[in-house]
């Protein structure tokens, strides 16, 4: 680790952690305006059809309750792009847990109750919830870069019938829930004509932008503030209904407005990943060289907006070979909309693949660390590019290396601890690199300190900290000297966080203004700072976002070991470790902590979280974190994260790559193959829990007679 520490990649501690560890830091629903009233949404109770009728009487007799919006008198909003953000406008209802009202109050409770106390009859109509890989409405979507169309090299088909050694393989990943700590919530209020929100959002610019629209505002009259944000993991990548509601309640009762919404109701209103349907053809020359690769992947989408989880778009990436064919299908369903969730399309489109290539390095009898090396490739396969780097051998080596991998026992079931089948398995990992232009500006001030203004959001990873290390460098001034300023809309404008992509885009403009910055210094040798400083700034479009003819993608490898419990089913990860090729690590602290964060996100992904669509409400059955289960520390006894030096000089300024959701990619697949490698019996559908194992039959077969547990 670097020892100056202004230096890039220096483990700079998190510049808000104290106000965090002591409660000073203020997300958006501890913001109290005087005279804050309170807001609780009202989820409709069937799965499809229409309101015909409220009776809001009960509910106004409630104590403290000031308001209730329904769709037969909610101000009308100008039609929004996205139909999700559409609340209260008619009175359709797509899917169980649309909102079809809103009780404001006094008191958080006395708004809960008038909730409560509301009277919705509806006009049912039937409904469909069930993703089959045959349903009739199933169909291919379109879009103008084709990510989502389907991909044709050679002669998939043919090419697959002919290979010496093939396996044809299906697996599911069910529906998936962010859960970010902290919930939804937004406190909203208005003054003057002007409308100020405190929101938690992954994106305060887009948030602003969307409210100005839908109620029909100029940009300029709306503030957005997102400065501390408890997680978001994609949910709150864009605007959701709860601050459109806020808004709209604070702007009908003249009074300030704050809404967090309920845990329970997350599932339905906020985004899930959809669950996915996979079946994965691979065929293979005698030593292992792949000749066809054929991913076909079927998912669901709402009759609200289509979102399309681009479980395949990985396979594009990952390994060579003259014949594939990539396939996304979607199926219009009556259910909530899907959304993004850490590293979309790639976390279970890599379960899939990845466990496939486990799958046939069995049928070839060869090593799985070594099968991937083989088909590693210089040029992405589908667009033919070359990359810009790509250093997934290297990553696959050292991990190997690291785990002790020359010591495992290939053969499924041959090592146990007493009643515990144990097992090793490997999988690689993909995560493009993106960026979106931003502007940034860089504040001189006489005294010899500088103030960087950007609209970054920090949602956890260390954004605030990260900006200031990439402004001190390139300052060449010590950190402490350097203020970040985030998580406004009156900031310059950048684009959300998401994507892996927000320490790149927000660190090429904070780069570009520091770098003028210190120009503009450089040439007042002597002299000193005006008294009103000096100002450089920045706006990266046309070069941040400039094509440049390479394939740009962060890489690793994931290896685990598992222990079965032969009695009770239960898996346990006993060891995890990853090793990444991303670009130039900006902070050892943070990176690890983005890392081994999404790498047990992954565990949670293989063995406990899962979530079921009840075919006959309509509605998610595990909907809070009683009955969703989320790693706990005991799930996760030991976790490495390393990373490898890489030089790669066509990203940006800083030489990074986004780091945020690589680790969540190919954790599930690593696991699930060490679980194969345990107990000798092939799991494909997740998550891996107790019920599922024993009532798979071989899976924790009883030591015989005279025989010891292995």
């Amino acid at each position: 680790m670097p020892d100056d520490p202004r230096s890039l990649g220096a483990p700079a501690a998190r510049r808000e952690g104290p106000q965090k560890v002591t409660g000073a830091a203020r997300y958006a629903a501890e913001h109290t305006p005087d005279g804050c009233a309170h807001a609780w949404p009202v989820p409709a109770t069937v799965a499809r059809g229409t309101v015909t009728a409220i009776d809001t009487a009960p509910a106004l007799a409630v104590p403290g309750v000031v308001r209730v919006l329904t769709p037969f008198d909610a101000p009308r909003l100008a039609e929004p792009d996205d139909a999700t953000l559409a609340v209260l406008q008619n009175t359709r209802v797509p899917h169980r847990g649309w909102y079809v009202a809103l009780v404001v109050a006094d008191t958080l409770e006395a708004a809960r109750e008038g909730a409560a106390a509301l009277r919705v009859t509806y006009a049912e109509e039937p409904h469909d919830v069930t993703l089959r890989a045959d349903h009739p409405g199933a169909y291919v979507p379109k879009d103008d870069d084709g990510a989502r169309d389907e991909h044709v090299r050679g002669d998939p088909e043919g090419a697959f019938a002919k290979a010496p050694v093939r396996v044809d393989v299906a697996y599911r990943v069910p529906p998936l829930h962010n859960h970010p700590m902290e919930p939804h919530a937004a406190t909203a209020r208005w003054r003057d004509g002007r409308l100020t929100v405190h929101d938690s959002s992954q994106g305060a610019t887009t948030v602003r932008d969307v409210l100005a629209g839908l109620f029909g505002l100029p940009k300029d009259r709306v503030t957005v503030v997102s400065e501390h944000v408890g997680g978001g993991f994609g949910a709150k990548g864009t605007p959701r209904p709860h601050v459109v509601l806020a808004a709209m309640a604070a702007r009908e009762t003249g009074r300030p407005v704050k809404l967090a919404l309920p845990r329970p109701q997350l599932a339905a209103v906020v985004g899930h990943r959809s669950p996915t349907l996979h079946r994965v053809r691979l065929g293979a020359a005698a030593d292992g060289t792949l000749t066809a690769v054929l991913h076909e992947v079927t998912a669901h989408t709402s009759r609200v907006k289509e979102f399309v989880e681009t479980g395949a778009a990985a396979t594009r990436v990952m390994y060579g070979s003259p014949h594939a064919r990539t396939t996304h299908r979607v199926v219009p369903l009556d259910v909530p909309s899907p959304s993004w969730m850490r590293a979309p399309g790639e976390a279970p489109g890599m379960y899939a693949l990845e466990s496939a290539i486990d799958e046939l390095a069995q049928e070839l009898g060869m090593d799985p660390v070594e099968l991937r090396l083989r088909n590693d490739t210089r040029s992405e396969p589908d667009s033919g590019k070359p990359f810009s780097s790509r250093h997934l051998a290297e990553c696959l080596r050292e991990g190997a290396r690291r785990f002790g991998w020359e010591d495992r026992d290939p053969r499924p079931r041959s090592s146990a601890d007493g009643a515990v089948l144990l097992g090793t398995g490997v999988a690689a990992a993909t995560y493009p690199v993106l960026v979106a232009p931003s502007t940034a500006s860089a504040h001189a001030h006489p005294d010899g300190t500088f103030v960087v203004r950007v609209n970054a959001t920090d949602i956890g990873t260390g954004a605030r900290t990260v900006l200031a290390q990439v402004a001190a460098d390139a300052l060449g001034v010590p950190l402490d000297r350097v203020r970040t300023e985030i998580g406004s809309s009156d900031l310059p404008a950048a684009p959300l966080a998401g994507g892996s992509s927000g320490t790149a885009s927000w660190g090429w403009a904070v780069h570009e203004a520091c770098t003028r910055l210190a120009a503009r210094l450089a040439e007042r040798p002597g002299q000193p700072v005006p008294a009103d400083g000096l100002t450089a700034t920045a706006d990266t479009a046309g070069t941040a976002d400039a094509e440049d003819g390479y394939a740009r993608h962060a890489f690793g490898a994931h290896f685990a070991e598992v222990g079965v419990d032969r009695v009770s089913g239960e898996v346990r990860v006993r060891r995890l470790l990853g090793v990444y090729a991303a670009g130039r690590i900006l902070n050892s602290r943070t990176a690890h902590a983005q890392f081994v964060g999404a790498m047990t996100m992954g565990l949670g992904m293989a063995l406990t979280e899962g979530s079921t669509l009840d075919t006959a409400f309509g509605d998610f059955a595990e909907c809070d974190l009683a009955s969703y289960h989320v790693p706990a520390h005991a799930d996760v006894p030991a976790v490495e994260a390393h990373w490898i030096e890489e030089d790669d000089p066509h990203l940006n300024p800083m030489g990074s790559k986004g780091i945020g959701e690589i680790g969540i990619v190919g954790t599930a697949a690593a696991i699930g193959n060490a679980v194969h490698h345990a107990t000798g019996v092939r799991f494909r559908e997740l998550p891996l829990t107790p019920d599922r194992i024993l009532a798979t039959p071989g899976a924790c077969p009883p030591p015989g007679p005279g025989r010891t547990p292995a």
